[in-house]
Parts: structure tokens; sequence; C-alpha cells
């Protein structure tokens, strides 16, 4: 008899440590199921926003024209990055750079997409003659950028192109 008892003992203790199991995947579902309703309206909350000021914003960059009149807003233009090797003494580098000019409206952006081969050359061009020395320091991106917009005002209308962004840039 005493084995029936264990036995049944055996029994009635499974059930309660499955009910606990039940109770902990439970638990962490409703864990999941939490984060993944927090998560969605944090995300709808910061698109909402995004859509509200976007107007805004763009008001703030668009300019009067001579007539009083509004001129289109300014844009960016992204670059697909460039990678080239530089020199910086004593053996050759890597540099990768992300380019974005910031432009005088759409009709600016149709030119630089048809000018989109000779822009790329004239910044290859440009960026393999520079050194590592000439761009480590803040200086010298500066003035890359410079002669960056230089090139490109030889390509297209000036006041096409007003700024130059570097929106990654790393030497290895």
């Amino acid at each position: 008899m005493a084995g029936k008892e264990d036995q049944g003992a055996e029994l009635k203790a499974e059930p309660s440590g499955s009910k606990k199991m039940l109770f902990i995947i439970g638990g962490a579902v409703l864990a999941v199921v939490i984060v993944v309703v927090v998560a969605v309206l944090l995300l709808s909350g910061k698109g909402g926003k995004a859509a509200k000021t976007e107007p805004a914003e763009a008001e703030k960059g668009e300019k009067k024209g001579e007539g009083g009149t509004k001129a289109v807003a300014a844009g960016v233009y992204p670059m697909e990055p460039f990678i080239v090797n530089i020199y910086d003494g004593q053996e050759l580098r890597y540099l990768k750079v992300k380019i974005e000019f910031e432009t005088a409206g759409p009709t600016a952006k149709e030119e630089l997409d048809l000018r989109q081969a000779p822009l790329r050359d004239a910044i290859l061009v440009l960026l393999t003659t520079k050194t590592l020395q000439d761009i480590q320091d803040l200086q010298g991106k500066n003035q890359l950028r410079e002669e960056i917009l230089a090139a490109v005002t030889k390509i297209v209308a000036a006041g096409r192109v007003s700024k130059v962004y570097f929106t990654d840039f790393v030497v290895q």
C-alpha cells in the first residue's frame, strides 16, 4: 500500500509542477506582448510627431524671392559612398566618405542626377590626391569640403549646390 500512496503523491505533484510551468510560460508571453505594445505605441507616437513637424520644417527651409513670393525649399541630395586609397606616409589606407549636397530645389536635384558620372569622377580624383595628414583634422576636412563644392560648381550651374555635408568619414 505504501507503493500506491507514493504513486498517488507523485501524480498529485506533477500537476502542480506543470501549473508552475504554465504560469511561467504565460508570464513570459504576457511580458513579450506588453513590450511589443509599448514599442508600437512609442513608434507610432514618433511617426505622428514627425508628420506634424515636417511641414513646419519645410516652411523654415523656404526663402522669400525678390517678388515676395516663396521659393522652393532647399533639399538634400545624397551621393553613393566613395571608397579610395590614400597615402599616410608609410602605407596605403582606405578612405570611405559619404557626401550629401544641400540643393536649391527639385530642378537642382534633377541636374545632379543627370551629371552623376562627372560629379563622381571629379570627387574621386580630388579624394585620391589627399593624404592622411591632409584630412585628419577639422581644418583639413573643412578645406576638403570647400574643394568638393568648387569641383561641383564647375560641373553644375552655380548656386545649385550650396553646402557639402560629410555623413560618413572613415579612414582605415
